[in-house]
């Protein structure tokens, strides 16, 4: 049902319907914001986040991705790896200064392997964080796709250490069957 109601709506998969989701719990997207989504391809998050923030002028959403996306109103697309040296100055300039919020969605492709799909995904995750550090204003947002497995401990306890709240949610439109879940950490602690 959600893959034909993303059909139905415009969105580019039915991934759109777990931010709407997240967000309609927890609330994190605001009309201004300046968004950053992580590994954005093919753009469902960022188009969300439009909606959500208003792509009226004051609200800016950056979308990154290696993976060439279709452009969509309202969001800066750039194509490259947000772990090269040069992309978070490159954000920054497009946003205009630091982020309220990172969304990052990212899974690397499936190896069929469930230890292994889980370790890069957590990788990813906590290179995410690393990001979000640098570019985050205190108290802005952290949302992350997890696998739950095993290895997340040392993640959990860095989003703690770095941000006043932190949750775990399963939004409905994610696979009854699949290990992922989302964090949730707001009320960004920056540190020197």
């Amino acid at each position: 049902p959600y893959v034909r109601e993303a059909r139905a709506k415009g969105y580019p998969s039915r991934a759109a319907f777990k931010l709407i989701e997240l967000d309609d719990k927890f609330h994190f997207l605001k009309g201004g914001q300046k968004v950053v989504d992580l590994g954005a391809a093919p753009g469902g998050w960022s188009q969300v986040a439009t909606e959500r923030c208003g792509a009226n002028g004051k609200a800016r959403i950056v979308a990154i991705d290696k993976t060439p996306m279709e452009p969509h109103p309202g969001v800066t697309v750039i194509i490259a790896d947000f772990l090269q040296d040069d992309t978070p100055g490159l954000i920054r300039d497009a946003l205009g200064g630091p982020a309220d919020v990172v969304l990052s969605d990212m899974a690397s492709p499936a190896t069929g392997h469930k230890g292994t799909d889980h370790l890069r995904v957590m990788a990813l995750a906590e290179a995410a964080l690393d990001f979000a550090e640098s570019i985050l204003r205190p108290g802005g947002v952290f949302i992350a796709k997890v696998f739950q497995g095993g290895s997340e401990g040392g993640l959990l306890c860095a989003l703690k250490h770095r941000f006043k709240t932190v949750k775990h949610a399963k939004p409905p439109a994610s696979r009854a069957e699949s290990a992922e879940v989302y964090v949730v950490a707001r009320g960004f602690r920056k540190t020197s």
